[in-house]
């Protein structure tokens, strides 16, 4: 960490928790006239762009062993499936709802955590993921009644990233962020590219031509999604990740403030209850794992 600056740290997540919900948001607006490939082409191919001659610049490290370059394969494949799984939720789900129900991954991390690689969960934690669980359930409710199945995509969005972030955690120690981020962009867009030869006339895996306003708002994606991701590694360069972790749930009053702003959308009674169970539960296991750290210390 380069020194302990944590105001600047705690305003770069801010930036984080304003930026991602934007991106999503040009994603709604789009999702009815731009096909996904293309929204996901561009989000990768842009964030290669800006981040390669960045990494390059700076001289960041960029070789990688032969297993972390497998493992930044499956990084980048997860990558590309949550994405597309948050992009198509957009179409039917408001802004606030997506993200709410996304936020039920850091329940899903800790139980995988716990599961799969033996990490020890005390039941406290166990507790708040089962309220943040049932809050999560109470988002659903009322979009799954209005929309049907597409409801449970932002679901597959947590399911992917966490299984996303325990990669992650593999090659973390192994490779600089930017350059993780950097190959990521390299290699998800000839991936994607690959789509294009799927036979048939399938609208989703197809190009069209935007107009400019379309074309701009396609490099924004790219932008504020590369540029949200190196905000939140910054701010972890200058602040503790206790200090900074639980600022991410700034995310969802953000996304909310965001749809009202563009779509004007508000979550529902039902979906706002769920919404503060899921904060709380979320913001709590965060506390809890900051205190048992420092027991541990």
């Amino acid at each position: 960490m380069t020194g302990d600056r944590p105001v600047l740290g705690i305003v770069l997540m801010l930036g984080f928790c304003v930026l991602a919900p934007l991106g999503d948001s040009i994603a709604k607006l789009l999702g009815g006239t731009i096909p996904l490939l293309q929204l996901l082409l561009v989000r990768f191919a842009v964030q290669g762009l800006i981040l390669l001659p960045y990494a390059a610049v700076m001289r960041t490290p960029m070789r990688m062993s032969p297993r972390v370059l497998r493992l930044t394969l499956v990084r980048t494949v997860l990558h590309i499936i949550g994405i597309a799984a948050m992009f198509t939720s957009l179409r039917f789900l408001e802004l606030a709802d997506a993200i709410a129900i996304a936020f039920v991954m850091p329940f899903i991390m800790l139980l995988l955590g716990h599961f799969v690689l033996g990490e020890e969960v005390g039941a406290r934690r166990f507790q708040a993921c089962i309220v943040g669980f049932i809050g999560t359930l109470l988002v659903i409710q009322p979009s799954f009644a209005e929309v049907g199945w597409p409801a449970l995509l932002p679901l597959t969005v947590a399911v992917v990233f966490a299984l996303f972030m325990l990669v992650t955690r593999q090659v973390a120690k192994d490779v600089d962020p930017i350059a993780l981020q950097a190959v990521s962009g390299l290699v998800a867009t000839p991936l994607l590219l690959l789509f294009l030869a799927v036979p048939g006339d399938y609208a989703p895996l197809s190009l069209v031509w935007p107009s400019g306003a379309e074309a701009a708002l396609l490099l924004a994606i790219g932008v504020l999604g590369t540029l949200g991701h190196l905000l939140m590694t910054w701010s972890l360069r200058f602040a503790p990740s206790a200090t900074v972790a639980p600022m991410q749930y700034l995310e969802i009053p953000m996304a909310t403030l965001i749809g009202w702003l563009i779509f004007r959308d508000l979550p529902d009674g039902l979906a706002a209850i769920g919404i503060t169970l899921t904060v709380a539960a979320g913001l709590y296991i965060i506390l809890r794992e900051r205190r048992l750290s420092r027991v541990a210390v």
